[in-house]
């Protein structure tokens, strides 16, 4: 479908066709998003009531609603309350309404309700402001079954399915049994209706209610359609079309594949874009409404690329909902590095880090004077006389912009066919080189002014990204060239690609010590990723990606015959490889795409997940183990799937301290369940780690990370 974008779109409630089981009752053309409510007045609330929602109940799912729904009317009644701007039926039993604070704490103190949280913006778990983020260069997956007959859910800013990484190729398959999603109508958007949809992009709806008309940007639709870039970025990843040639900027980046790509896609848009990007992001209302919204619909895989807090809030609800309905739930751990924990702590979701092998590097080659090393996509050698941002400042501009290369900020008569050194920070980074080019410039450096990721972004002028201690050996070898009177000159050369070890990246976090659950739960490539935009292709990073690649990966599982959501989250966990020990940043190790069944699991049925949210923490049977001090032992159980007899043995490995499994060994038939402990002797000094691998023969069949933390 052709499409014209560019014009600005922001209307009121008439857009919210928000069908189904995630209602929308009513929406105030004056409210200015959760963002701008001031505290200590009326604000969005998401109250949650006790028990589950349809999806995890018995019986048939419409009484459930309409009991439901009359209970929720209660508990509104016993406040005054408005009506709410969502119900939520399927995935919990709750709603998202306008309350004061007395009222909120009212409803906190009655019996009835499980939880009362007043509505924030989550952030996407991508890196930088711009949206680029990457799968690799070239994609190693193969056109094959990966993911035909299943359903991909993402909860995002929406697609853009006329991009080719969407296109309807041949071998998708018959259409998934049991689905039930559909394409909104949006009267606002001219350009999206409900034909929207095809045979690979089955279903988008969208959801504003709790984020406000009136906090969007101008650029913003009131549609499914993605304006923004990060939904259309992370659906191509997890389920981006077979063989697509990709080009972007002058950059050849290879044939492209997704990672499941005969998976369907169902979008639900409840991620915005406002005039500030600070206020970007995912009002926690919005986003439960989605979820509601794709449990209801019967998604197979739902994929969250959105960070938020270590806590079990009513997200983490939610989600516990798409458990309960048989959903395998991935999501980003976020890119808070060491200053949070990471997000998504329940363990009925799939949280995932980001690694890195690959590296796209380039040099600054100084004349006389060092060779530095750091991220490039450049192909190209330039050089050039090397000129500080601050010091090509235009008339008017503000320094501080020049040295950050903003917008307008560099005088093009004395930045042409120079080298500019640009700050991180302050915008974009690729806007610094398109500032750069166009005051015609002849490459750049960019230089971290702190700890944080280089990039390999694809630039409009050759760039070589430094990190902060490489920027200031380049600074002060310019300011002693300076002071001899010499021009400071240097080259740029292109590296290309370089395989590393795997390796967590620096701004993926780790898990809280403290829980019970090993976090995240496995990681997989987050840096530099190719993927599709709205215009066209980019490079990505952060957990988003990463997340996105994993959610493709439990749908290429989910399409072999006989599959089911808790042994697919078994296999992601124990096919994963290791990365520099398990630990609290990397759990199993980088998640494998394919579609091998290591015949063993770890089946959690949903049921325990729900006595383990409501303080029944006995040992779930994940495949990963936590111990702590006062905590040191624990209980698994292992099913042979199979159809054959298999005879295990267990190695521990990798520990520092003495970690013990007993029994040690077992003979299952097919069927058979095995459990066995995992014991420390004492807390160590130290987090120890390592892994308990279960072998038939010589063979790992499968392995689970141990961490035991003081």
């Amino acid at each position: 479908m052709a499409r014209t974008r560019g014009r600005g779109v922001v209307a009121g409630a008439s857009a919210l066709a928000l069908l189904g089981c995630s209602l929308l009752a009513a929406v105030s053309p004056t409210y200015a998003g959760t963002a701008a409510r001031e505290v200590g007045g009326p604000a969005v609330y998401l109250v949650t009531l006790e028990g589950p929602g349809t999806a995890g109940r018995p019986g048939p799912p419409a009484a459930s609603a309409t009991a439901m729904i009359s209970a929720q009317d209660d508990v509104l009644a016993s406040v005054d309350a408005g009506e709410p701007l969502y119900r939520w039926t399927t995935a919990l039993n709750g709603f998202a309404v306008e309350l004061d604070p007395l009222q909120a704490d009212r409803l906190d103190d009655d019996p009835e309700v499980a939880l009362v949280e007043r509505d924030r913006v989550l952030p996407l778990a991508s890196t930088s402001a711009h949206r680029a983020l990457a799968v690799p260069r070239t994609s190693p997956h193969r056109p094959g079954s990966g993911g035909a007959g299943t359903v991909i859910g993402l909860v995002d800013t929406g697609i853009a399915p006329d991009n080719p990484a969407f296109r309807v190729a041949a071998g998708l398959g018959p259409s998934p049994r049991g689905f039930q999603g559909s394409c909104a109508d949006a009267p606002d958007d001219p350009g999206w209706d409900a034909d929207s949809c095809n045979a690979k992009v089955v279903a988008g709806q969208y959801f504003v209610a709790g984020y406000g008309t009136d906090a969007l940007r101008s650029a913003a639709v009131l549609s499914p359609y993605d304006t923004d870039g990060h939904g259309t970025e992370m659906a191509s990843i997890a389920a981006g079309a077979p063989d697509v040639r990709v080009r972007a900027h002058g950059h050849r980046l290879g044939r492209f594949s997704g990672v499941a790509p005969r998976a369907r896609i169902a979008a639900y848009k409840a991620c915005w874009s406002a005039p500030d990007p600070d206020d970007d992001g995912c009002a926690a209302a919005d986003v439960v409404a989605a979820i509601d919204r794709a449990t209801a619909d019967g998604v197979d895989v739902l994929n969250l690329s959105i960070g938020g807090r270590a806590e079990i809030d009513t997200v983490e609800r939610a989600l516990l909902g798409a458990a309960e309905g048989g959903i395998v739930v991935t999501a980003a751990a976020g890119n808070t590095g060491d200053r949070a924990y990471a997000a998504h702590p329940s363990p009925w979701v799939v949280t995932v880090g980001a690694s890195h092998a690959a590296e796209r590097v380039g040099e600054v080659l100084a004349a006389g004077g060092p060779r530095l090393r750091g991220a490039s996509s450049t192909v190209d050698r330039v050089g050039g006389r090397l000129v500080l941002g601050a010091d090509l400042r235009a008339r008017g501009a503000e320094r501080a912009a020049a040295r950050h290369c903003l917008p307008g900020s560099l005088d093009a008569g004395r930045t042409d066919g120079v080298v500019v050194v640009c700050a991180r920070g302050e915008g974009p980074r690729v806007d610094k080189s398109r500032t750069v080019d166009l005051a015609g410039g002849a490459g750049m450096v960019l230089v971290n002014t702190r700890q944080g990721s280089v990039d390999a972004d694809l630039h409009s002028v050759p760039t070589v990204h430094l990190a902060a201690p490489e920027g200031h050996r380049l600074l002060a070898w310019a300011r002693r060239a300076d002071r001899r009177g010499e021009p400071a000159r240097v080259r740029l050369l292109p590296g290309g690609v370089e395989q590393g070890p795997d390796r967590v990246a620096a701004f993926s976090p780790s898990g809280d010590p403290t829980s019970t659950v090993l976090k995240p739960d496995v990681v997989a490539p987050g840096t530099e990723v190719v993927a599709a935009t709205p215009a066209g292709w980019d490079l990505v990073s952060g957990t988003s990606a990463a997340a996105a690649r994993v959610a493709g990966a439990a749908a290429v599982l989910l399409g072999r015959p006989g599959a089911t959501a808790p042994g697919v989250r078994s296999a992601l966990a124990t096919t994963a490889a290791p990365v520099g020990g398990p630990g609290l940043r990397s759990g199993a190790g980088v998640a494998a795409v394919g579609e091998a069944d290591p015949g063993l699991a770890f089946l959690v049925p949903p049921r325990s997940y729900r006595a383990w949210l409501v303080g029944e923490r006995a040992d779930l049977d994940l495949p990963q183990v936590l111990l702590a001090d006062g905590r040191l032992r624990a209980r698994r159980t292992i099913t042979n799937t199979s159809d054959h007899t298999v005879v295990l043995t267990a190695h521990p490995s990798g520990f520092h301290d003495g970690v013990q499994v007993s029994p040690e060994w077992a003979r299952l038939e097919a069927g058979d369940r095995f459990t066995f402990r995992i014991s420390a002797a004492a807390a160590p000094t130290a987090t120890d780690d390592g892994v308990v691998e279960w072998h038939e023969g010589s063979a790992t069949v499968v392995r689970i990370p141990v961490v035991v933390t003081r």
